[in-house]
This record gives structure tokens, C-alpha cells and sequence, in this order.
């Protein structure tokens, strides 16, 4: 006779994927990261993966240099747990929040973080982009030979936070932002490369294109099953 699951082993072996439709409020994200993330290191929920979209705010991470904010009154200006600086989230880029308990896979937070950047180079490479890591800048960078010999910019950032080893906040990935949305802030500090997207590098991908890369590449990094 099987021995049935308990809630904590059962949440143990799951992964959910949830897509919000509309894009979400920050503060009302934030909140609901925090009760999952409670309820996942309790044992009571199983680990989740969140698409969706935000209307157009910064972030100012726990590293955030208030001159890096060039218009504070552009858009709202929400203080944030994550590690990092200053970034931008609006409609057309697809922010994935991660909830995992990494101590049920690998209580190592460089290795959480590079799985990351693993994760969403793997994902530009389901659309022949080619990503890729510079030394002292976080995020994943493209080269720009058109705009220069060392011309790069900024696809995609990295945010995280970990709290009982289960981790929250995440990465965002740009689809199709409005770029001039980028400019009333230093994003993640860094001036002296550009920002740019999928749709900026001649690309028509949609949001639900890239949800399904972000899906059939995560478990080649991660593993895991999905529900």
C-alpha cells in the first residue's frame, strides 16, 4: 500500500506556476511574496514561480544610491528587501518572482544566484539572443556591435531575497518596456551602458512566447516538477 503524502511532503515535491493576466500592484506583490514565502518554509505550500507585470514604478534596493534616482517624481518609488540598487518595472517587461526552499535543493546563495543567470540566459537563447555575464555588474548583458566595438546592454536584472532559505523576488526580463522609462533612474547603478529588450534588438516575441521559454528552460537549471 502507497503511504499518501503528507501537506509538507506533498508541498515538498511541487512546483506551481502562476501568470497574472493584469499587471500587479507592487505593495500587493510584495505581500503576497511574504505570505507565500512563510507558508513554503512551513511546509504548508508548494514552491511557486510568478509571471506578471507591474505598472510602471522603481525599486530602490538595499544597495540604492538616492543620486542614482534622476526624476523621483516620474514614477512611484517603492523601498525594497531585495539586494541591488535602483531598477525599473513596467508593462511589457516580464518580472518572474521565485519562491524556492533552497534547503530542500542547495542552501548555497552564489549558486541560487547564478541559476539565475543561467536561467534566463538559457531563455534568450530559445530566441537566437545571445546573453551574457560581465565581472562587477549584476544582470545578463548583450553586445551591441552596432552601436560600438564595446557598445552592451542590459536585457535582464537580478533581485533577490532569502529569508528561512526560501527565496523570493527574482528577475525581470525585457519583452517590450517602454526604454525611455529606464531614464529617471542609474539602473542598478550602472551609467555607462544602455538598457535594451527583445523588442528593441528587431525581435516580435510576445509575453506568452516568452513564458513558455522561461517554462521549458527552468527545470534544465533547476529541476523540479510543475503543477
Amino acid at each position: 500500500m502507497v503511504k499518501p503524502l503528507t501537506m509538507t511532503e506533498e508541498a515538498a515535491e511541487t512546483l506551481e506556476w502562476r501568470i497574472s493576466d493584469t499587471p500587479v500592484p507592487y505593495d500587493e506583490a510584495v505581500a503576497e511574496m511574504e505570505k507565500r514565502a512563510a507558508a513554503i518554509a512551513d511546509g504548508t505550500a508548494p514552491e511557486l514561480v510568478w509571471l506578471l507585470e507591474h505598472p510602471p514604478l522603481y525599486t530602490a534596493g538595499t544597495s540604492a544610491d538616492a543620486r542614482d534616482l534622476i526624476d523621483p517624481t516620474r514614477f512611484p518609488v517603492f523601498r525594497t528587501g531585495r539586494g541591488g540598487q535602483y531598477t525599473y518595472h513596467g508593462p511589457g517587461q516580464r518580472v518572474a518572482y521565485v519562491m524556492l526552499n533552497l534547503k530542500r535543493r542547495k542552501p548555497d546563495v552564489r549558486t541560487y544566484v547564478e541559476d539565475l543567470e543561467r536561467w534566463l540566459i538559457a531563455t534568450l537563447a530559445e530566441f537566437n539572443v545571445t546573453g551574457e555575464l560581465r565581472e562587477g555588474r549584476v544582470g545578463v548583458w548583450v553586445r551591441r556591435p552596432e552601436k560600438g566595438m564595446t557598445a552592451e546592454d542590459k536585457i535582464a536584472a537580478i533581485g533577490v531575497r532569502i529569508r528561512k532559505w526560501v527565496t523570493f523576488h527574482g528577475v525581470s526580463l525585457n519583452v517590450d518596456p517602454d526604454l525611455d522609462h529606464f531614464t529617471g533612474i542609474v539602473p542598478c547603478g550602472i551609467s555607462q551602458h544602455g538598457v535594451t529588450s527583445l523588442a528593441d534588438l528587431g525581435l516580435t516575441a510576445t509575453m506568452a512566447d516568452v513564458d513558455l521559454a522561461l517554462k521549458r528552460t527552468f527545470a534544465g537549471v533547476f529541476g523540479g516538477g510543475t503543477s
